[in-house]
């Protein structure tokens, strides 16, 4: 009897919960009362389970306040993707930089860094980290081709377990 509960635990999302209660008496005329309605939240249920979780992080700005970064953490497949913008709001020829740090799942850091050197429009980068432990964000300003400084402290982004 307890295999058969778990069977019809989908179905029970699906309005017949009462049917349940009430001894599977009225299973055949609830179940009747919608045939889309099964079909509906067995799809739904499905959806739900294969859904990637998700985890924000940000704003992290530079020491001047003149760049920053904002995104989120979602996993997948593959492991773990660490999207996010690069926000540039600085003056003639400086450049926002995010460099992101993470620490794979055999030991080894490993390091991105992204720079936007446009104040109209965001910069949007993305990261396949793969299964890490920790990841951690840090933005800078520079020039177009180098970080020279201004940088903010390392920010975590994400860590397992919390």
């Amino acid at each position: 009897m307890r295999s058969a509960a778990r069977v019809l635990l989908p179905l029970a999302a699906a309005g017949l919960s009462a049917a349940l209660a009430a001894g599977l008496a009225a299973a055949p005329a609830a179940a009747s009362v919608s045939s889309a309605s099964p079909v509906a939240s067995v799809v739904s249920a499905t959806s739900v389970a294969s859904a990637a979780e998700t985890w924000k992080w940000g704003p992290t700005a530079s020491s001047d306040t003149k760049g920053w970064a904002n995104g989120y953490v979602r996993s997948g497949s593959s492991g773990l993707r660490i999207v996010g913008d690069l926000y540039d709001a600085g003056g003639a020829r400086t450049c926002s930089w995010v460099k992101i740090k993470w620490l794979t799942d055999r030991g080894k850091y490993r390091t991105a860094a992204y720079r936007n050197c446009s104040q109209s429009t965001p910069r949007t980068f993305t990261v396949n980290a793969g299964y890490m432990l920790l990841a951690k964000a840090m933005v800078c300003r520079g020039g177009t081709t180098r970080i020279t400084g201004k940088c903010s402290r390392w920010e975590r982004v994400w860590t397992q377990g919390g």
